[in-house]
């Protein structure tokens, strides 16, 4: 497979709006965890509203990045006799992650997808609710599926690839970042116990 000037350029765009998102992210939580980067000047809530904001456009630009993508390089992934079957599953894996990512959204609420637990004190009990009665990390697994989805359904190789680039990249931060502050901010909760965030994203979109 051969890539115009415009795909490369597009597919690095992406690359860089992912690593963006989970490198301003991870900063910007451990900033405010270590020091009250946000909370020291604005105080909890002003301060979490600085932060979702910035996290809300980096995100987005991640996910309308990844959609720009597979739709610049549609049918770059030549399989003729596989076609059809990989859009239907292309079709299904975005049905099935996204109302999975849409539950676990819904189940968390707006605050805990941005992480709002980084900008209080307080702890809370385990999430055993909805997705989270079955999955540890439904955001950033079952969740992922619509990338590999739209991927195969827009027949695009470097939406394939992009979509690993970016699942790897977000399971980094979570062990790098969300994870270990979840153990700590769970309160009571145990290493062993604790395989799932409470009021917490463990997303995106791209997420």
């Amino acid at each position: 497979m051969t890539l115009s000037t415009l795909q490369v350029l597009v597919l690095a765009y992406h690359l860089i709006s992912r690593l963006a998102y989970v490198f301003y992210v991870g900063y910007a939580l451990r900033s405010q965890e270590r020091t009250g980067l946000f909370t020291r000047r604005w105080g909890p809530e002003g301060g979490f509203r600085r932060f979702r904001r910035i996290a809300a456009f980096v995100m987005n630009n991640d996910g309308v990045s990844f959609a720009i993508l597979c739709m610049v390089t549609w049918d770059s992934l030549t399989l003729p006799p596989l076609r059809s079957a990989l859009i239907a599953v292309g079709a299904f894996l975005m049905v099935l992650g996204g109302l999975t990512k849409f539950w676990a959204a819904a189940t968390l609420g707006e605050r805990a997808y941005y992480w709002h637990n980084f900008f209080t004190t307080e702890s809370a009990p385990l999430n055993t609710r909805g997705p989270y009665r079955f999955l540890k990390n439904p955001m950033y697994t079952v969740g992922y599926l619509p990338l590999y989805g739209l991927a195969l359904f827009t027949m695009s190789l470097p939406g394939l690839l992009a979509a690993a680039f970016d699942q790897a990249a977000i399971l980094a931060f979570y062990h790098g970042v969300e994870k270990p502050h979840f153990y700590r901010w769970a309160g009571g909760a145990t290493r062993a116990q604790v395989g799932t965030p409470s009021d917490q994203r463990s997303d995106t979109t791209a997420g």
